[in-house]
């Protein structure tokens, strides 16, 4: 009778302590969420940025590179595209800047023309960084929100990306297209903004860099003289 009281006892204690250490982990400031947080406030900061991604989803292999500089509402954008599938594989190209919400397209003989139907405003700069600011998700930077709703976070190890260090946090997100979406963050351990990301469904990796630095673009000669006409008339 002695002993099974002593094991009776034991039990609950190992129980009480688990639930503590639970507790303790969920409420520490290394939890996932607070972490996550932390990136979300840290990010309505941004102003400027570079991302490079590649990724190969199905048949395909494309290599991406976004410059945003918001202060001169200036996007550049470059996309290359090979398709996989076919023999020979099919190469595409794209390369465009966007000034104050007026795209424009550079040609092969490296000339810049803006389409009849370009776009205005929405996939400006400024309406990158005024999503930002709204801790509103975007398709540039990592879905952070959306993670600290509906991921299971998990926290990694530390590591260097592009010579900045930042802890990497491992994601689950429920309800993916595959059932459970496997993304990987690495958030910078000074300034907590993300430095790297990998999705694993479209085999995805993205760096993140030059946040609030000064980027240099090459404007089209065409957009100078819109932007100053623009100016004048004011």
């Amino acid at each position: 009778m002695g002993d099974r009281y002593w094991l009776w006892v034991g039990a609950r204690l190992l129980v009480g302590v688990a639930i503590i250490a639970w507790a303790l982990s969920y409420l520490g400031t290394g939890s996932g969420e607070k972490e996550f947080q932390k990136t979300l406030q840290a990010m309505k900061q941004v102003h400027s940025f570079r991302v490079a991604s590649t990724s190969n989803p199905g048949m395909q292999h494309n290599e991406m590179l976004w410059e945003v500089d918001c202060d001169r509402d200036l996007l550049h954008y470059q996309w290359h595209l090979v398709v996989t599938s076919s023999n020979p594989p099919t190469e595409m190209n794209r390369d465009e800047i966007t000034v104050a919400g007026r795209e424009y397209d550079r040609q092969s003989d490296g000339s810049w023309t803006s389409p009849k139907y370009a776009s205005r405003g929405s996939g400006s700069a400024k309406w990158y960084c005024g999503t930002l600011a709204q801790g509103t998700d975007s398709n540039l930077l990592p879905q952070i929100a959306t993670m600290i709703r509906r991921g299971i976070i998990q926290k990694g190890d530390k590591k260097t990306v592009n010579g900045v260090r930042c802890r990497e946090w491992l994601v689950a997100m429920r309800g993916a297209p595959s059932g459970l979406e496997h993304d990987t963050v690495c958030l910078g351990l000074a300034d907590h903004l993300p430095y790297e990301m990998t999705v694993d469904w479209e085999h995805a990796h993205a760096t993140f860099s030059d946040y609030n630095t000064p980027i240099h673009i090459d404007v089209p000669e065409a957009a100078l003289q819109s932007t100053s006409a623009n100016d004048g008339s004011r």
